[in-house]
């Protein structure tokens, strides 16, 4: 299968999205721009972006930052215009637990516009399980906490 994105039908934007995602790197953060919208907007429990420009310098800021990245997803659908991505995805932070991977589950819901691209994404992710658990100090409050809330 060759790498170069291929025209697609409305059915298949989901699974062409989701192409993307599993061979996004460093080095080709161009193909951002063959599945988003120039007035994507991109929301997760950390940031909203909007705009390609704004949403290409962030993903070269997280690809500068993490030793390494990776999705793995479990389930999607797509429904018309709307798609919605059952994942989890793994990196390495050298200030995170040690530089050791983690896993985060999440899921996502997209949305597409007329002309097949993302204009609308949404993450829906533990912040804490990603970053604050993953610190020093606080990841053992929180690891505390968390203990007392299940007992």
């Amino acid at each position: 299968m060759s790498d170069a994105v291929q025209p697609i039908g409305t059915r298949g934007i989901m699974e062409n999205f989701l192409n993307i995602y599993r061979k996004l790197n460093a080095e080709n953060l161009d193909l951002l721009a063959t599945v988003y919208a120039d007035d994507i907007r991109f929301v997760d429990p950390a940031h909203e972006i909007v705009g390609l420009d704004h949403l290409h310098r962030y993903f070269d800021s997280l690809y500068q930052n993490i030793k390494s990245i990776d999705f793995r997803f479990n389930h999607h659908i797509q429904s018309g215009r709307n798609g919605y991505v059952q994942w989890e995805m793994t990196f390495s932070h050298p200030r995170l637990k040690g530089g050791s991977n983690i896993s985060v589950p999440g899921a996502s819901y997209i949305q597409f516009n007329g002309s097949n691209k993302v204009n609308f994404h949404r993450d829906y992710f533990d912040l804490g399980a990603m970053l604050y658990e993953q610190l020093p100090v606080l990841g053992r409050i929180i690891t505390i906490v968390k203990r007392r809330l299940g007992s």
